[in-house]
């Protein structure tokens, strides 16, 4: 999997988030995107996950020289943001299981593996309005990153963890990512101090 941003941008009215951004991730390979606070890291993460249009350049999608079309990259992905709200009213195993129907599961590990994984086994069958912020986020790494898809986009992705929450996140990256491509938006050493690649936003204002 290979994405390739030329000379992209993106501005709010007037104001340009990033500018002149010529990139390329690449399948194997862990990158973070850094800098300050309302910077536009998140921003950055949506533009490449194609969920926002970008206002000048482009990006392409590929996959063993095949461009994938930019309507069809969602198949590619997983991603686990604080804008991405998990279903409440399910309870973790219903919410992978609903999970499972429209983007596979790694075959590896079964439901009741990752529910294991996560160290969710007493909450399992209680419904995630009563989890604490702390399970919830747990729930949602789970959820990206045992879908069976070659790119992982990860923003904030340690939110609401305690240090047995930063292990586990650790754990999970080291044995079931070894051939994504993942991109890390952080500002947080802990969260991203795996990615070999590092991009300052701050760079392209």
């Amino acid at each position: 999997m290979m994405i390739q941003l030329s000379d992209a941008g993106k501005r709010f009215n007037r104001d340009w988030i990033f500018r002149h951004l010529n990139y390329t991730f690449e399948s194997g390979k862990s990158y973070a995107i850094t800098g300050s606070n309302g910077s536009g890291k998140s921003t950055l993460l949506q533009a490449i996950a194609s969920s926002m249009n970008m206002s000048e350049g482009k990006i392409t999608y590929s996959s063993t020289d095949t461009q994938i079309q930019e309507a069809n990259f969602y198949q590619y992905i997983s991603i686990a943001a604080p804008y991405v709200e998990l279903i409440e009213e399910m309870s973790a195993k219903e919410l992978l299981h609903f999970h499972s129907s429209f983007k596979s599961l790694l075959q590896q590990v079964s439901i009741d593996g990752i529910i294991h994984a996560i160290g969710l086994e007493k909450a399992a069958d209680k419904q995630i309005r009563y989890y604490s912020s702390g399970m919830k986020q747990r729930v949602k790494l789970a959820q990206a990153i045992f879908s069976d898809a070659p790119v992982l986009l990860l923003d904030e992705p340690c939110t609401n963890l305690d240090a047995n929450g930063y292990a586990l996140y650790h754990e999970l990256i080291n044995d079931y990512c070894h051939n994504k491509l993942i991109i890390v938006s952080s500002n947080d050493e802990n969260e991203m101090d795996f990615c070999k690649e590092r991009i300052s936003i701050m760079d392209y204002k």
